[in-house]
């Protein structure tokens, strides 16, 4: 297969797995596990890109090694022909572009900031209660929207979706989505009985967030 997903466990390259589950692509997963101590990703995925982190895309008959979730999932749809890619619509396609950016460029920061101060003893602790609200103003935000349709860019599930699934999960799991906000947690539900969704962790290993 042309395809090799470097997948690190628990880690946003959990998206990259669902996606090519979801485009039916066929592809191949190298696995690594986390640093029991730090947490972090092992060195060996230096060896595939010098940055060292996951996820990374090979794509062998295109002599391409691709990182950054985003621009994996935008090679991924234009592989894919265009499919779960930007809806015809313009406002929705808006949409798409966005959140396609937004998972990371704005939802994740204060997601792992929250990580980091709720590490440190003490001080971490203290801290943590003043990056909550910055975490709540987003929360706040993604239930107005899928308040009013029921996937990110309109009535079209697409990779945008997926982009999304990571800081949602991870923001149930340690800070503070629950069923006060009813659309978000709907979404989740739908998002995780998916069949390629399953799909995808049957094949990824370990992942808390699901």
């Amino acid at each position: 297969m042309s395809l090799i997903v470097h997948h690190l466990e628990n880690s946003r390259s959990q998206r990259i797995l669902w996606l090519l589950e979801e485009l039916g692509l066929p592809y191949d997963i190298v696995r690594y596990e986390r640093d029991k101590t730090t947490m972090l990703a092992p060195p060996e995925l230096k060896k595939i890109h010098p940055l060292g982190k996951s996820p990374v895309l090979q794509d062998t008959a295109a002599g391409q090694v691709v990182i950054e979730t985003g621009a994996i999932v935008d090679y991924i749809v234009e592989l894919a022909d265009g499919r779960m890619g930007p809806p015809a619509h313009r406002d929705a396609t808006l949409r798409y572009r966005q959140y396609l950016h937004y998972a990371e460029g704005s939802m994740m920061p204060p997601l792992l900031l929250l990580l980091v101060m709720n590490r440190i003893p003490v001080v971490g602790k203290t801290a943590a209660k003043r990056v909550q609200p910055m975490i709540d103003v987003h929360l706040d935000y993604v239930e107005s929207e899928l308040a009013s349709r029921p996937w990110f860019t309109g009535d079209t599930f697409t990779a945008a979706d997926v982009m999304m699934s990571f800081p949602l999960e991870a923001a149930r799991s340690r800070a503070g989505l629950d069923e006060s906000r009813p659309a978000t947690i709907a979404w989740l539900d739908r998002i995780h009985a998916r069949p390629a969704y399953q799909a995808a962790l049957a094949k990824g290993g370990p992942y808390a967030y699901a």
